[in-house]
């Protein structure tokens, strides 16, 4: 039995690893989550463990590089350029970017691309628009839903704090109908300071992290695994299965 717990308030992708990202009135959910999301990323040269990649909790400044897609270009298409937070417009694979990167950085980095993405968990993450406006709330300011860097952002139909956690091992499925995209609930979405940051300006306000530690056990949001692939949409109807009790 599925039952409606909201709507598609918004859809995000990141192109590139803890750059800027883009928000879709539509997108294509594959098998590896939306279509060009986290396809590339630095990857830090002097780095031999298991990841290697370069992320705004160590570079703050990343998230104020926005990356570009061509004009006319399919919407899977990778970004061509980058813009810098100084406004330069730079091709993503050159030398340019990867030197003004690691100066800023400190070491050498390179850009690298990976088809299925570089994903920390799982590849999408949902968040409810009522769960960022409680943390805001106890950390004593308005809070943009950009820092918590979801794929899909829900509108509750019942407006409860943290209501994601109640997912964990069922099924969201986004649209009417038996072939509408869908992912399971895998597990629930541990922060760091990433969400400390803010997207546009990068400054730190350390007091969100810890709103959530003090809130709900260091968490916000779900990860899931893609079991149906299919378009997704602002305003569609999100279902969910629950999980069924052994």
């Amino acid at each position: 039995m599925r039952i409606e717990i909201g709507q598609v308030e918004a859809i995000f992708r990141y192109p590139v690893k803890s750059m800027a990202g883009e928000q879709l009135a539509v997108a294509n959910l594959g098998w590896h989550g939306l279509d060009g999301d986290r396809r590339l990323a630095f990857r830090r040269i002097a780095d031999r463990g298991g990841f290697p990649w370069l992320t705004a909790s160590k570079l703050p400044d990343l998230l104020r590089f926005a990356p570009h897609r061509p004009e006319n270009g399919a919407q899977e298409d990778l970004p061509t350029h980058i813009r810098t937070p100084d406004g330069q417009e730079m091709p993503v694979f050159g030398d340019e970017l990867a030197t003004e990167v690691a100066r800023r950085y400190g070491a050498p980095v390179q850009m690298m691309q990976l088809n299925h993405g570089i994903f920390d968990e799982a590849s999408v993450s949902v968040i409810a628009v009522d769960t960022v406006h409680e943390i805001g709330r106890l950390a004593g300011r308005s809070l943009d839903v950009r820092r918590f860097r979801p794929n899909v952002v829900v509108r509750l139909q019942r407006s409860v704090p943290f209501q994601e956690d109640q997912w964990l091992g069922g099924v969201l499925s986004f649209g009417e109908g038996d072939n509408a995209p869908a992912i399971t609930v895998t597990m629930r979405d541990v922060r760091c300071s990433m969400v400390n940051l803010d997207p546009d300006s990068a400054s730190s306000a350390p007091e969100v992290l810890k709103a959530v530690v003090r809130s709900n056990q260091n968490t916000a949001g779900i990860y899931g695994a893609v079991t149906r692939i299919g378009r997704l949409a602002v305003g569609q109807t999100i279902l969910l299965r629950a999980a069924t009790n052994p």
